[in-house]
């Protein structure tokens, strides 16, 4: 065995599953003090005694051990133990400890998170942390629309589109990544133009047909987020007193449903512009 033993390595010598390993390595406190035990002791067997400093967090952790490809193997490993064509994982936000206390409060950043191994509904589809088949975007005659090219959703729109083209596209909550928030986006204005153009993406996704049956007719679309867009504007004024991170909550709510209003406008906001 080489100096760099994989995941599936250790799996193998300490009796798991891989993705008990991988929750040894993220430091999930789901795993028992015994399994723990016999995945690190495996890890030092295979290693020749070396371990990670005390103290070590992932992927540090990891990049001690010698696991430099430590997620993409257990992004390729969710991908054969599910049958997938596709495998999306959580992106972990790191905001700096200067943020504003309501953002930190907030929880901003954050976004949903699955067990391993369920099918990701078209609307949480994204890139950030993603495994997919070379052969689907090969058959693609375009990957990328460039109606998005400046709007943003590009994403979104390739991935609903091999989900409706039959793939089946995971979850793996083991393979988590950390991705540092930008200054620029410690603001409740980068916040509300976030909302909204993902308002408008879900929107353009929806009446292109992109989220097959789950998706909503047009009047139906319309008159949700006129009512959700009144809904959640009372009740950021109403939130207020509560703190200034719920009543930003429910203004992000409200202007990603003007953001789907704006869409029957015409209007798309240009992020990237």
């Amino acid at each position: 065995m080489g100096d760099s033993p994989t995941i599936r390595d250790v799996a193998v010598a300490a009796d798991v599953a891989i993705g008990t390993v991988s929750r040894v390595l993220n430091g999930h406190k789901s795993v028992s003090d015994d399994v723990r035990r016999r995945v690190l002791k495996a890890i030092k067997k295979l290693k020749g005694g070396m371990m990670p400093p005390p103290g070590a967090k992932q992927p540090d952790r990891a990049a001690a051990l010698g696991f430099a490809s430590w997620l993409e193997t257990s992004l390729d490993a969710a991908a054969a133990a599910y049958s997938a064509d596709g495998v999306l994982g959580p992106v972990d936000p790191l905001v700096p400890a200067e943020a504003p206390a309501w953002i930190r409060r907030g929880r901003f950043y954050d976004f949903p998170r699955m067990a391993s191994g369920e099918v990701v509904p078209p609307n949480r589809l994204r890139f950030g942390n993603v495994l997919l088949r070379g052969r689907l975007l090969r058959e693609l005659e375009v990957c990328f629309d460039p109606a998005y090219g400046l709007t943003g959703g590009e994403d979104g729109d390739l991935l609903s589109r091999l989900a409706l083209a039959g793939a089946r596209i995971v979850w793996c909550d083991e393979a988590i990544v950390r991705e540092p928030i930008e200054q620029s986006r410690l603001s409740l204005a980068w916040l509300l133009r976030r909302s909204l153009r993902g308002g408008q993406d879900f929107a353009r996704h929806s009446l292109s047909g992109r989220y097959g049956t789950q998706g909503t007719g047009r009047m139906r679309l319309l008159v949700r987020a006129l009512l959700q867009l009144i809904a959640a504007a009372t009740l950021s004024v109403l939130a207020l007193p509560l703190g200034r991170h719920r009543a930003a909550h429910w203004l992000t709510k409200a202007s990603a449903n003007l953001g789907k209003l704006s869409v029957f406008m015409g209007w798309h906001y240009r992020e990237y512009a």
